[in-house]
């Protein structure tokens, strides 16, 4: 067997929220099911492959998957389960290689290259990690290994459900070749029309531009986004999870809410999750971005509290005069509370800033109640009437750290 100079797998569950949904109840094993956001979802979140072949697809409305597929079964979405199964699943990933890169909650990177003389030929490993998801979690995934993280990506995506396809890295680039370049991982559509200027679309045109175009464009990004079109990505595994840039929390509300009372419980909501989840993982913040999505844009202000805090009630004030000043009666779709660039907390204070030590000690008994009992089992009174929506896991979710939220 000829080694390989780099070995990366990425495993990408198929249809995993619909799969754990058909694993757990038997009754659903192949049917067209959709995963709704709770009961009052309106839009399919994911899709089993049965509706799939009816043109269903996600972020498919209800009503119109109605009229592909009358026999579509509506699923609510239950986030902590499939949380579990991931957990599970990236755990026992552990046990073939230590060196695993959660990419979110249904993807991760394997790096295989020092495994090769204990697994054999990449197909034999393949196999391997494909039984040891099943056993873990119960649910199929699709495998691509290549020599980087670009051609295995393609590859898992490429032979979905149950997919196993191995590339070897001299033959990655011809792999790519015909593969749109707006295809690629973080290819954006401004990064797409750059490169469709120069007369790049596919990967096999890349090498017609110099590199060093893109880095004075783009800088080291632009450079990597060269190697990855030629199946030379020299992106190393990230298994640790980095400092947080951002803490946030968004909802979707009743389309077109205008009721300043039901606005205000959106923000106190957001503000109250944020606030907990800066204080579990000890940062505080001082800018928050605060906004609503309405038809036309975003209705948003980046604000700042005095003093950094993980306390809800100084968001909640930044909230209150966002809502008071800045809301005019405008439709909203959408809440979203953000601490930008939060810091750990104990810091040093300014020197006329005062500690609440009361509030301090509330909320860590609130969070400790919270914590055993089930999120908001003690809230603010107002919080009662909060959405019903069921918390959904972020694109970014991880086993570990301040990612591991739902």
């Amino acid at each position: 067997m000829r080694h390989w100079e780099r070995a990366i797998a990425l495993i990408d569950m198929d249809a995993f929220f619909a799969s754990i949904e058909q694993h757990d109840h038997p009754e659903l094993r192949g049917q067209p099911i959709g995963i709704t956001n709770g009961l009052t979802g309106t839009c399919f979140i994911t899709c089993s492959y049965e509706a799939r072949a009816y043109g269903i697809k996600t972020a498919t409305r209800i009503k119109y998957a109605k009229e592909l597929c009358p026999d579509v079964i509506q699923v609510p979405a239950r986030p902590y389960r499939y949380a579990e199964v991931s957990t599970n699943i990236m755990s026992a990933l552990q046990n073939i290689t230590p060196d695993v890169e959660v990419f979110s909650v249904d993807e991760a990177f394997l790096d295989l290259t020092h495994c090769q003389n204990i697994y054999g030929d990449p197909a034999n490993m393949g196999r391997l990690i494909k039984d040891t998801v099943y056993e873990a979690g119960g649910v199929p995934c699709s495998v691509g290994i290549s020599g980087d993280k670009t051609t295995a990506k393609v590859a898992a995506k490429k032979d979905k459900p149950d997919g196993h396809i191995v590339v070897p890295p001299w033959e990655s680039e011809e792999f790519l070749k015909t593969l749109p370049v707006t295809d690629l991982c973080g290819i954006a559509k401004g990064i797409g029309q750059f490169l469709a200027n120069r007369g790049v679309y596919v990967c096999g045109d890349m090498k017609k531009l110099p590199i060093g175009e893109l880095a004075r464009r783009f800088g080291n990004p632009g450079r990597r986004i060269w190697y990855m079109a030629q199946g030379l990505d020299p992106e190393p595994l990230q298994p640790i999870v980095a400092a947080p840039k951002s803490i946030g929390h968004g909802k979707v509300m009743p389309p077109n809410t205008t009721n300043k009372s039901i606005l205000r419980i959106y923000l106190h909501h957001m503000a109250e999750k944020v606030a907990a989840r800066l204080r579990k993982h000890d940062l505080e913040g001082q800018l928050f971005f605060i906004g609503f999505r309405t038809e036309q844009k975003w209705l948003a202000l980046k604000m700042k509290t005095i003093e950094p805090t993980d306390d809800s009630h100084e968001i909640k004030r930044l909230a209150n005069d966002f809502l008071n000043n800045y809301w005019h009666g405008e439709g909203c779709f959408q809440v979203q509370i953000t601490a930008i660039d939060p810091k750990t907390k104990g810091n040093q204070l300014s020197l006329f800033a005062q500690k609440n030590l009361k509030r301090d000690s509330i909320n860590q008994v609130m969070d400790k109640i919270n914590q055993r009992y089930g999120e908001f089992t003690l809230a603010p009174a107002n919080l009662l009437h909060r959405s019903d929506m069921p918390n959904v896991i972020a694109p970014a979710w991880k086993p570990d750290g301040h990612r591991r939220t739902v």
